[in-house]
C-alpha cells in the first residue's frame, strides 16, 4: 500500500494536483487517482470489518458489511491484489449469519450461508497459497457445521443432501464424511462430537485468522490518517482545556486579590471610624474621672465641715493664749476672724462642687 501511495502521489505531480500550480487533473489522471482510493477504502473497510467481528459488536459489523458490499458492488471488476480482501468481507458476511438457514447468498436456495462460506473459504486458500493448520481447522469446522445446523433445526433431510455435496470426492476426507453420515442417520443433534466442535469454536477460530490480517494491514494509508487526525485533534483539546484551566486560576488569583484589596480597606475604614470614635469614649472617660474627683472633693470639704467646730475651737483656744511665758490671753477679734475664714472657705468649697457636677 505504500508503494501504491508513492505511486499516485507521482502520478499527482506528473499530472499537476490542484494547490500545487492551479491544474487539475486529467480525465485519465482522476481515474487512477479514483482506483487508488477505492483500493484504500476497501482495505479500510475490510480492516473496521474485521475488528468488529473480532470484539463481537454486532452493530457496528453490520454497518461495515453494507459500506464493504457498496464498495465492492461498485468495482466493475476486482483486482487481482484486493481478491484476497473481498473473499474475507464476504466469508465474515456468511459466517456472522450461519445460523440463519432463511437466509441466501447464493442463486440456488437450497444453498445455507455456511455451504457458501465453505465455497469462498476454498477460493481464499487458493490466494494465500499453502495451508497452515489454522486453515484446516476452519475448513472442518465449517463442514461440520453445515450440517449440525440443519440438523439443530430439524431439517435431517436437507443434512444427508448436504453431506453429499460437501463430499463429491468419496476418498476426500473419508473418516469425517462416515462419522457425519453416522450422525446424521441418529437424528441427534446434540452428540458429543458435534459439542466438541461447535459453532462457537468456529468464532473463535475465525477471530485468530483476522487477527493476522489486522496486523498485516495497519500501515493502510486512511488508518494512519485517520490516526494522525484523531490524535492532532486529542492534543488540540487537552490544550484547550489546559488554557482554559489556567485562566480559571488566573481569574481566581484576581478574585483573591480583589477580595483581600477590599478587606484591607474596610479594616482602614473601620479604624478610621474607631480613630473619630476614640475621642468621645476618652472624654466620657475623663468625664467621668473628673466627677470622681469632684466628689472626692466633695466629701473632703464635707469632712472638713464636720471637724470645722472642733478644728475652729482648738484654735480659738491655742490662738487665747500668748506663749511668751505669761498666761494665755484670749483674743475675741482673732476668735471671730477664724469662724468667718472657715465659713467662708466651706461655702466656695460647696459653689465650686455644683459647678462641676453640672458640666
Amino acid at each position: 500500500m505504500g508503494g501504491a501511495w508513492s505511486r499516485w502521489r507521482a502520478d499527482l505531480k506528473m499530472a499537476g494536483a490542484p494547490g500545487s500550480d492551479g491544474v487539475f487533473l486529467c480525465p485519465m489522471r482522476l481515474a487512477q487517482a479514483e482506483a487508488v482510493v477505492g483500493d484504500w477504502m476497501l482495505e479500510f473497510t475490510c480492516y473496521c470489518l474485521c475488528r468488529h467481528f473480532r470484539e463481537g459488536r454486532t452493530a457496528e459489523f453490520r454497518r461495515c458489511r453494507n459500506v464493504a458490499q457498496a464498495v465492492i458492488n461498485s468495482l466493475s471488476k476486482i483486482p487481482a491484489r484486493q481478491k484476497k480482501t473481498v473473499y474475507l468481507c464476504q466469508l465474515l458476511t456468511r459466517i456472522a449469519k450461519g445460523k440463519r438457514l432463511d437466509c441466501h447468498f447464493e442463486n440456488d436456495q437450497r444453498i445455507s450461508p455456511l455451504e457458501s462460506a465453505l465455497s469462498v473459504w476454498t477460493l481464499l486458500e487458493r490466494e494465500e497459497g499453502k495451508p497452515d493448520k489454522l486453515h484446516e481447522d476452519i475448513r472442518r469446522l465449517i463442514q461440520i457445521q453445515v450440517v449440525a445446523v440443519h440438523m439443530e433445526k430439524g431439517y435431517f433431510k436437507e443434512a444427508a443432501e448436504v453431506l453429499e455435496r460437501l463430499f463429491t470426492d468419496l476418498e476426500s476426507n473419508k473418516p469425517l464424511r462416515m462419522k457425519l453420515a453416522t450422525i446424521v442417520k441418529s437424528k441427534d443433534p446434540y452428540v458429543p462430537f458435534l459439542q466438541n466442535f461447535s459453532y462457537d469454536l468456529l468464532i473463535s477460530k475465525m477471530k485468530s485468522y483476522v487477527e493476522l490480517f489486522i496486523k498485516d494491514n495497519e500501515t493502510n494509508f486512511l488508518i494512519q490518517a485517520a490516526t494522525k487526525e484523531v490524535e492532532a485533534k486529542e492534543l488540540g483539546a487537552t490544550m484547550l482545556q489546559k488554557e482554559t484551566v489556567n485562566v480559571s486560576e488566573t481569574e481566581e488569583e484576581s478574585n483573591l486579590e480583589t477580595n483581600q484589596s477590599s478587606m484591607e480597606e474596610q479594616s482602614i475604614t473601620n479604624q478610621s471610624s474607631g480613630d473619630v470614635r476614640k475621642p468621645i469614649v476618652r472624654h466620657r472617660s475623663g468625664q467621668k474621672h473628673r466627677k470622681k474627683s469632684v466628689l472626692q472633693s466633695l466629701n473632703s470639704l464635707q469632712n472638713v465641715e464636720k471637724h470645722g467646730d472642733a478644728w475652729a475651737c482648738g484654735r480659738k483656744r491655742q490662738m487665747a493664749f500668748h506663749c511668751n511665758g505669761s498666761v494665755p490671753v484670749f483674743s475675741p477679734f482673732v476668735a471671730v476672724f477664724s469662724v468667718s475664714y472657715i465659713q467662708t472657705v466651706c461655702s466656695a468649697s460647696k459653689r465650686k462642687c455644683t459647678l462641676f457636677s453640672h458640666s
